[in-house]
């Protein structure tokens, strides 16, 4: 393997270093989606539970928090790695 090969993967995953940020955000994702289900499993079929609660807890749960958690990026560690390259 080259040095250059080296360097550019070393570069590629320090891209996705997670922080406690990411972590917590990834969590209340996952707590959304859990509870969106015991949410929905406890409701009668044509209630507002199961209708209403329970689908917008597993859409936000799905489609906004754990996508973001896995794309946010602290500002401090923006900065870092510019002043790095």
């Amino acid at each position: 393997m080259s040095k250059e090969k080296q360097t550019e993967d070393i570069h590629l995953f320090e891209g996705w270093d997670f922080s406690n940020t990411n972590y917590i955000i990834f969590g209340i994702g996952l707590l959304s989606i859990i509870l969106g289900y015991v949410i929905m499993a406890l409701g009668e079929v044509n209630s507002v539970q199961s209708l209403s609660i329970a689908p917008v807890m597993l859409f936000v749960g799905y489609i906004v928090l754990i996508p973001l958690s896995l794309i946010y990026r602290d500002k401090s560690k923006k900065n870092q790695s510019a002043s790095q390259d």
